[in-house]
């Protein structure tokens, strides 16, 4: 098994001196993921929550529906490749398209079309400082960022209390994540909001819309397809969400 973070030392130079210093850095590592035997693609990511990851990038891929279609999952020895077997016959996409993601982030999803998804109705409530408070438990729940930065940290929560987080230098890797915990820890998230450090681009709505969550929030910006996007599906878009500010692009309504 890999560790998530590697020992490193680095030359600074500072106010005219130059200085030997100590640190940890964030690891980068590609792991293929195969599916009913045949080798299907390789994720550049960091090495904690490999099995979450390839059952949520499935799930987010359409590929599945539920857990029970999963037969087994398991990193193999070496970490490098994550083997999904499922209790069905599953059709490898004829191509996958690189998204705007950073490390690497592949998808085979039409994101221009209108999935069967529509949260409009969907009556989840929060108030303005709820928002804040939640944005305050993602702070505490960066725990490979606090040691290495470079790292995108992700979480599901029910409004009041941060349910599952995850963390990797690909953020569209931690809503897959995320994705794969939700369905490991049986948790709904219909009622919950999804918060990310990453900005949210198209993936990332789609992913956050495929998991039905009303809420999305990020610490930085949608672009103009996602805000394009969550209007048309239903989803709340919040963006540079901070302790005591944050901007709502759609349906407001649910922020009290």
């Amino acid at each position: 098994m890999l560790n998530p973070q590697k020992h490193i030392q680095y030359k600074k130079y500072e106010f005219r001196k130059w200085q030997t210093l100590d640190a940890e850095t964030i690891v980068e590592t590609p792991v293929s993921l195969t599916v009913n035997g045949a080798v299907w693609l390789t994720f550049m990511c960091t090495p904690i929550d490999l099995e979450a990851l390839a059952i949520g990038f499935l799930y987010n891929e359409g590929i599945i529906e539920t857990l029970a279609e999963v037969a087994d999952a398991r990193l193999c020895e070496h970490g490098d490749n994550l083997d999904v077997w499922l209790n069905h016959s599953a059709r490898q996409p004829d191509a996958w398209r690189r998204t705007s993601g950073c490390a690497g982030g592949v998808t085979a999803v039409d994101l221009l079309a209108k999935p069967n998804i529509a949260l409009h109705n969907e009556s989840f409530q929060l108030k303005a400082d709820d928002v804040g408070n939640i944005v305050e438990q993602l702070f505490e729940a960066q725990s490979l960022y606090k040691d290495t930065g470079g790292v995108h940290t992700s979480a599901l929560s029910d409004g009041e209390n941060i349910l599952i987080a995850t963390e990797d230098i690909g953020r569209h890797n931690t809503l897959d994540k995320i994705a794969g915990l939700r369905l490991l820890k049986n948790i709904s998230s219909k009622k919950c909001l999804l918060i990310t450090t990453g900005r949210i681009s198209s993936e990332m709505l789609q992913k956050a819309a495929r998991m039905n969550v009303p809420v999305l929030v990020s610490r930085t910006s949608p672009s103009s397809l996602s805000i394009e996007m969550a209007e048309r599906y239903g989803i709340t878009l919040i963006g540079y969400a901070r302790r005591d500010r944050f901007n709502v692009y759609t349906h407001s309504h649910r922020i009290g």
